[in-house]
Order: C-alpha cells, then structure tokens, then sequence
C-alpha cells in the first residue's frame, strides 16, 4: 500500500495504539501491556486489512484504500484490546472493543464466506496449502460470492507461488461469474493489484514480502 492513504492509515494506527497503551496502563514501552497492545494490533490488522481487501476485490472498489480502511479498524481495536488485557483494565471496556472488532470481522466473513476469509488470512501467512483447501472449499458453495470467493483465493495463491499458467486458467471462471469483469486482461489486472497489496500487508506487519516455496 502506497501513497497518501497508506501513510494516513498507518499514522491513525500508530497514534490511537500509542494512546491506548498510555491512557490504560502508563507503563513503559517494554511493559505487558505494551506487547499485548502490538499483538492485538497486528492480529487484528492483518485480519482487517485481508479482510477489506478482498471485500473490494469481490465487490468492486480501491483494493489499496480498502485494505488501509480494514487495518485502521481492526488493529486499533485490536490494540485496545490487548492494551487492557495487558494492564488488566476495565474487563466491561475490553470486551465491547473485542465485541466491535469481531463484529467487523464477522461482516466480512459473512460477505465472502468463512472458508474464502480464512483462505485470505492463510495466503497472507503464506500457509498455501491451508489457502489452496479453503479455496477449493469455498468454490463449492451455492452462494454465488461464496464460490467467486473461493475461485480468487485459489487463483492469488497460484500466482503468489509463481505458478502462473495455473493462475491463468482460472481468470475465465472469474470473468464468467463476475459481471463486472469484462475480459481476462481485466481480471489479470486486478490479480496483480491484489498481489502487490497483499504484499505491502505483510511487511507491513513483519511478515514476508514474499513467501519461501
């Protein structure tokens, strides 16, 4: 992810998990509640920015800006929540955070099917064979987002590997069930500008760039 949204995206992420440290346990940056406000920030983020990526990638929209909305969202609630759970903070408080953020996360997984959601999370882990079984899964599915879904999963994770004939054969699936697609080149187009977003997400969150096959 590039550009103005990204560094606005990132800045809000920062300064919200920053002040949730501060305002809830006053210790210092090594402390227990600091490393539990960055686990739940990273969890949440790389879930919520996977999540909101694909959503628009489905759906029609800016992968990049919608994948920086998803991050924002999730890993400042994310960060709350193991902000509290470190410093022992008001449990009430806690929950209705980690209510609110799984809720965001249901909603994706309810657009694009739980199978499909989790085959996103596996390929941005670089977890393949998790992904491709998801995938496979998800195509199976009488829900016609569900299966689209599914089919999109199989086809990054194919072209993330570097198998790219496999990748290739099914951009006509993805064309023939998304009418907003036109042609295949449309369909590659938006496969690339999937990828590169998918690997901005993992370095972003200390993950790699590129997966070891």
């Amino acid at each position: 992810m590039s550009g103005n949204s990204r560094s606005f995206a990132i800045a809000i992420l920062c300064m919200f998990v920053v002040a949730s440290v501060t305002l809830t346990s006053g210790c210092a940056s090594d402390s227990y509640a600091a490393k539990g406000a960055a686990e739940g920030a990273t969890t949440g983020a790389v879930a919520g920015a996977v999540g909101g990526m694909v959503t628009a990638l489905i759906f029609g929209g800016n992968v990049i800006e919608a994948g920086a909305r998803g991050a924002v969202y999730s890993g400042t609630t994310g960060a709350v929540v193991g902000g509290m759970s470190g410093s022992k903070a008001d449990k009430a408080v806690a929950a209705q955070k980690q209510a609110e953020r799984e809720a965001e996360l249901k909603k994706m997984k309810n657009e694009i099917g739980t199978d499909a959601f989790n085959g996103f999370v596996a390929l941005a882990e670089c977890k393949y064979g998790i992904a491709i079984a998801n995938a496979r899964e998800a195509a199976k599915s009488k829900k016609s987002d569900f299966a689209l879904a599914g089919i999109w999963v199989e086809a990054l994770t194919e072209a993330d590997r570097k198998r790219d004939a496999e990748a290739r054969a099914l951009l006509p699936e993805i064309v023939k069930r998304d009418r907003k697609i036109k042609d295949e080149a449309v369909a590659e187009a938006r496969m690339r500008e999937a990828l590169q977003e998918l690997g901005e997400i993992r370095v972003e969150y200390d993950l790699p760039a590129v997966c070891s096959t």
